[in-house]
């Protein structure tokens, strides 16, 4: 049975959910026999009985192998089964599993491959603790080469399970299938990459250990957010719904922010105004009909435009120039007390002075703030945090946690965090999406819900997940333009969900 859960899974808390479900007297052979059936379920429905080769590796993921090699073989498969290791070395539940096989156990070298026309791939689960080399990374290249239809039990060996790392070489699995619940590599790249079709099977295991193991992390969809997002009643007016205010760049610069303001507009804002410098002023009104226009040269202006109480959020950042003036612009901002949403230049002008950001943001914790940096924004604002090799749900949690913001770090696999130790993985957004200007339409979908009152945790993945959901409408040949004009129908999508 498939289960479309969201809540993600690090190794070690799927080590803790079996060791619970364990100590509530399901042995663990049990569960392993469920795992092994439940994969070898799958693999039937993917052809009529082909020569299969399993690679098994020396614990428990090895056992799950031999369970899969047997039930192939009853069911009539040809099976060969590779072991890397020694049969006499294997502990626990993987020794059972391995005992009860009848066939001949062979060493895992890549000749052995010749002739599969499926491989499963059971070396290693999710907690790989150390890189790949030697003769199994020679292994591995060579069940990458072949043809077979790779599938991966648990997490493409080489891949870890927490962060989506490659750990020195890694399987491309064509399907992966894992137990329970997916784990944050599984959405991770470029774990996320490796693992092909993900499946995720039941094995067993109560959902009441959740309760116990208390995930921080999940996937990123509407079960998270959609009872946040507000829907206007019947006596709604355009200051009920929120009130709105984008900051734009100078008059060779309004592009980025215009992108941003419609799309705040069309994610429900009631109204949203463009604050400009006067000599931009004239090419915005050429650009704009329902955004309005106010004139704000400097910090000053800026604070006196934000001092009516109306304006429940501001954002600032996209092609706003990087120096001094939009720090004190950014300043000034935060001293408003409305939400806000900083992004792109807004970020890179506090490079050096992170602290000085930091300590505003902290300054006042009921504030709701989103920071929106691409990796490259990051590196240059939380210096010390930008480690590719290192889990980018961590680093994105650290950077929430120093900054007392939350942070969307933007990518394919989109992360976002906050201080209290929530973390959201995105994975429905399209490769069309990478395309100059659409990191300003989701400033704008932020800005948009947080204007209408949404927190700032929900409302930030709200707009990710609207960002990817009006792309995939859209489909190939999406530019950042069509962008704002898509998400009334995600909105829609995200109603009749």
């Amino acid at each position: 049975m498939l289960l479309p859960m969201t809540a993600l899974l690090t190794p070690d808390e799927m080590y803790q959910a079996d060791r619970l479900t364990i100590e509530a007297g399901v042995p663990g052979i049990d569960l392993m026999e469920a795992a092994g059936l439940a994969c070898a379920e799958f693999i039937r429905t993917l052809s009529e009985p082909c020569p299969v080769c399993v690679v098994c590796g020396p614990g428990n993921n090895g056992g799950d192998g031999f369970v899969i090699a047997r039930l192939l073989v009853e069911a009539g498969w040809p099976v060969k089964l590779l072991l890397a290791g020694d049969a006499e070395l294997l502990k626990g539940d993987a020794a059972l599993a391995a005992k009860a096989w009848r066939g001949e156990v062979l060493p895992a070298h890549a000749d052995k491959l010749d002739g599969a026309a499926l491989i499963v791939d059971a070396l290693f689960g999710a907690g790989l603790a150390r890189d790949i080399e030697g003769h199994l990374a020679d292994m591995i290249a060579a069940m990458n080469s072949s043809d077979a239809v790779r599938v991966a039990i648990d997490m493409p060996s080489g891949v870890d399970g927490a962060s989506g790392t490659i750990r020195g070489s890694a399987i491309e699995a064509d399907h992966t299938i894992t137990f329970f619940r997916a784990k944050p590599g599984h959405y991770l790249e470029p774990g996320r990459s490796r693992r092909g079709a993900l499946h995720i099977v039941d094995i067993g295991i109560s959902d009441t250990v959740l309760d116990d193991i208390e995930p921080g992390c999940r996937l990123n969809s509407p079960e998270g957010f959609a009872r946040s997002v507000p829907i206007p009643g019947a006596a709604a007016h355009k200051y009920s719904r929120g009130s709105a205010l984008m900051v734009s760049g100078d008059a060779c610069n309004t592009g980025a922010a215009r992108l941003a303001a419609m799309s705040a507009l069309r994610a429900g804002a009631g109204l949203v105004t463009m604050a400009a410098h006067e000599t931009a002023l004239p090419i915005l009104a050429c650009h704009l009909t329902a955004i309005m226009l106010r004139q704000a040269d400097d910090a000053r202006q800026l604070a006196a435009l934000l001092g009516d109480a109306r304006m429940t959020a501001c954002g600032i950042g996209p092609a706003c120039g990087v120096g001094h003036g939009t720090v004190e612009k950014v300043l000034s901002i935060l001293a408003a007390g409305c939400s806000v949403v900083l992004d792109a230049d807004a970020l890179t002008s506090f490079e050096g002075n992170a602290g000085l950001l930091f300590d505003t943001i902290r300054s006042q914790p009921d504030r709701q703030v989103v920071l929106t940096p691409h990796e490259g924004e990051f590196a240059r604002l939380f210096k010390g945090l930008s480690d590719p090799g290192e889990s980018k749900c961590e680093r994105a949690l650290r950077a929430a946690e120093a900054s007392g913001a939350v942070i969307v770090l933007k990518g394919a696999d989109t992360v976002i965090a906050d201080s209290d130790g929530r973390s959201a993985i995105n994975a429905n957004a399209p490769p069309w999406l990478a395309t100059a200007g659409s990191g300003d339409v989701l400033a704008g979908l932020c800005l948009g819900l947080l204007a209408q009152g949404m927190p700032a945790f929900e409302a930030a993945g709200a707009a990710v997940w609207l960002h990817g959901e009006a792309a995939r409408r859209f489909g190939p040949g999406l530019i950042a333009e069509d962008l704002p004009g898509a998400i009334p129908h995600a909105l829609a999508n995200l109603n009749d969900l």
